[in-house]
């Protein structure tokens, strides 16, 4: 449910770092700046779902409006997050962070006073580049504030925090619009991240010291370049496709898909050999452990983002929940997330890639009994959306028993002086997943959306169920857990 982030930070350097405080940094921390942050860009990405259905109604958006503001946010996220954090390397972190937290609130202002629903998509791109230079830098500061073992109690919090803002998205937004404060109703959910993002702004300076790598870093912009047209020519025709009964253009633009990701290919490869720093590293591909490791995640998270939208344009619009009524179904899943996640740390340390499988195949148990229930579910309202609860618990702890194993198995398996980029590419691989997640989910649940909302998310389930176990399968082509270690704790028992 959450992001996973990165910094490029070298841990031989840490020797050679001074204290904090000899280094010239506050004694006060720059965590609470740091956190504040974090906390805005993943909540961004949960709370908007219970506002969806009424910024269809209150804006007229459409489907492809409606795909666009979830879409939208995971794309320039995904395009910019591993050059965002060679921006603070070269420019200065503090500098990128500020940045990225003024732009951030800048467009949080632009979507909550948007007039239409065109503005509204505009404003969501921006805020995903202001989350995307906001991301990495704040993982980068830690690195550096924070030498050796002291690292490990801020990286604790992050991942805390982290947590917090993906389990309480839902709620908040259906608290915001229940309450109404002063007449917003659902733009709300964006214009609370303007007072908390300036204060923290307002702090950055005197808890933040900047600082920036001393050694030449070089930005592969042409590699930015491919990977974002690819993206949007991937998209695109996927979201604007059924609304305009899919034009020769839409067929078109997904036809250079191909060529286009061959062009990146072969960018990338050319960027490596000469010595230059490629936006995904060829190198990462090479490995069997690490490429699977990579389109595992890629497939998993192309169900995540769209999940979501489906079930809270199911709840409100097909069950006729309030946002806060919908809110709270959120909330049962979150709980069941939180509570399998913290048992997922040391369930992966015994069974290792099992525990991805186990999770996939929860999450499509999860789907099916979902499934289940909304094919023989009758009436609306709290009371009938309380049959779902079997099947969001279930949800729920697929989710922890998947998210936090598959990164750590992945990492584990990376050698030392690439695990940075290995973590900045499955990065981009999470937010790429939704982005196209969302735009593949909403072709087929808009497109029976005219036969009811409970057709259409049954559709739905049946292809993020399949899915799920596609990401089964994938996950058994990862690097078993390391036997030896194992054995020996267990009397040389195989796990």
């Amino acid at each position: 449910m959450a992001n996973l982030t990165t910094y490029n930070n070298d841990p031989a350097a840490d020797s050679a770092l001074p204290p904090p405080a000899a280094a010239g940094w506050p004694r006060r921390s720059p965590l609470p700046v740091l956190m504040c942050g974090v906390f805005m860009i993943v909540l961004d990405f949960f709370i908007v779902n219970v506002a969806l259905p009424s910024i269809q109604a209150r804006l007229h958006a459409g489907a492809g409006a409606t795909e666009w503001v979830v879409a939208g946010y995971g794309l320039t996220f995904a395009v910019f997050l591993i050059t965002a954090g060679r921006l603070g390397d070269r420019y200065g972190r503090r500098r990128i962070f500020c940045t990225g937290m003024l732009l951030f609130v800048l467009a949080s202002a632009a979507c909550g006073l948007a007039p239409t629903a065109g503005v509204l998509v505009a404003a969501r791109l921006a805020q995903g580049l202001g989350g995307a230079l906001i991301s990495p830098t704040v993982l980068a500061i830690i690195g550096v504030a924070y030498p050796g073992p002291a690292r490990v109690r801020p990286i604790t919090i992050y991942g805390t925090v982290m947590g917090l803002a993906a389990a309480s998205g839902q709620l908040l937004g259906g608290l915001a619009i229940q309450l109404n404060p002063l007449g917003l109703g659902w733009r709300a959910v964006f214009l609370v991240n303007v007072p908390v993002g300036l204060v923290a702004l307002a702090f950055t300076r005197r808890q933040i010291a900047e600082s920036r790598t001393d050694q030449a870093v070089t930005l592969d912009l042409a590699g930015m370049a491919l990977v974002t047209l690819a993206l949007t020519a991937l998209v695109l025709p996927l979201v604007e496709g059924p609304q305009l009964h899919w034009p020769a253009w839409t067929w078109a633009s997904l036809a250079v898909v191909p060529a286009l990701l061959g062009l990146l290919a072969a960018s990338q490869l050319r960027a490596a050999r000469r010595g230059g720093a490629p936006l995904l590293d060829p190198a990462l591909f090479r490995q069997r452990a690490l490429a699977s490791g990579l389109g595992t995640q890629l497939a998993f998270w192309c169900g995540q983002a769209a999940f979501f939208l489906v079930l809270a344009l199911y709840l409100q619009l097909g069950l006729g929940l309030s946002p806060l009524q919908a809110g709270l179904e959120f909330t049962v899943m979150a709980s069941a997330y939180l509570a399998a996640s913290l048992r997922a740390p040391a369930l992966t340390m015994r069974y290792g890639r099992s525990m991805i499988t186990a999770g996939a195949v929860t999450l499509a148990a999860a789907d099916g009994a979902l499934l289940a229930t909304v094919a023989n579910l009758h009436g609306n309202g709290f009371g009938a959306a309380i049959w779902l609860t079997p099947g969001l618990v279930l949800a729920g702890v697929g989710m922890g028993l998947a998210i936090t194993p598959l990164a750590t198995t992945v990492l584990a398996h990376a050698d030392p002086q690439r695990a940075g980029a290995l973590a900045g590419a499955m990065s981009t691989m999470q937010q790429v997943g939704n982005a196209v997640g969302v735009a593949v989910t909403g072709v087929i649940f808009f497109g029976a959306v005219h036969d009811g909302y409970p057709r259409a998310l049954e559709l739905s389930l049946t292809q993020l169920g399949c899915l799920l176990l596609a990401v089964a399968a994938l996950s058994r082509l990862l690097p078993a857990a390391q036997r030896a270690g194992n054995s020996a704790k267990r009397g040389g028992r195989r796990p």
